[in-house]
């Protein structure tokens, strides 16, 4: 290879690696899909806790399908395809996580899906079943309130009192499965406070997002992420 050669390859090579980090500008500003994730989140969460608390003696919650596959199921997704564009890799994960979770959850509802005739009815196999996929979505959701450790009080409420609501419903199916009805229903009602708590949160963090402007106080996030970047620096020296 000669040198006009080299040079060529050169020049190639390093026009491959500025295309690589160049941003494209549109000169225009991406909307906020925070509302529209966290509304949907809210909405749908606090429907499911009111029946579980046991308001207005509400239990069959089948008319639930409407908010669970389309406005949380499609809704959450939508805002985390947009989340994905802004580059939030935290915002994006909670938001494509929950939206498939609730959209499966309404499945799951379905009458003319037969799942729990696929167990005999709500028998005590269906019931642990149950408590296998709350327990394992307990899991997954510890690891998002990791995360929101590093960004803001009201997500910290938001996925700790989720949390708790999971591992209460998990543990009322396991107890229904067991045979004491009485203290599974006592449980579920305590995870339907717990996941109201979580609702209310998220509905503040609506009303930030989309209100602000028009509220003549400002509402508070409390920002935790300078805490946790001090203490990263400080490991780093």
């Amino acid at each position: 290879m000669d040198k006009s050669e080299a040079q060529g390859v050169s020049t190639l090579r390093a026009d491959i690696e500025a295309a690589k980090s160049y941003t494209v500008s549109t000169g225009r500003k991406l909307a906020n899909p925070n509302p529209l994730g966290f509304g949907a989140f809210a909405t749908t969460l606090m429907t499911l806790s009111l029946s579980n608390m046991g308001f207005r003696g509400v239990s069959n919650q089948t008319l639930f399908i409407a908010d669970l596959c389309l406005l949380a199921g499609i809704g959450l997704l939508i805002s985390a395809q947009w989340e994905m564009v802004r580059g939030g890799t935290f915002g994006y994960t909670v938001l494509a996580a929950f939206g498939l979770y609730y959209a499966g959850y309404g499945v799951l509802l379905m009458p003319s899906m037969g799942i729990a005739n696929a167990y005999g009815g709500q028998s005590t196999e269906y019931y642990n079943a149950f408590g296998f996929y709350l327990l394992v979505w307990s899991i997954l959701n510890f690891f998002f309130f990791l995360a929101s450790l590093a960004t803001n009080v009201p997500n910290i409420i938001i996925y700790s009192a989720l949390e708790l609501s999971y591992i209460f419903n998990c543990a009322a199916h396991f107890t229904i499965a067991d045979g004491n009805t009485d203290m599974g229903s006592t449980l579920t009602k305590v995870s339907g406070a717990f996941g109201f708590v979580s609702a209310l949160a998220g509905f503040y963090m609506l009303c930030h997002d989309l209100c602000q402007d028009a509220l003549p106080f400002n509402l508070p996030l409390c920002e935790t992420e300078s805490f946790f970047r001090r203490r990263k620096a400080g490991r780093e020296d």
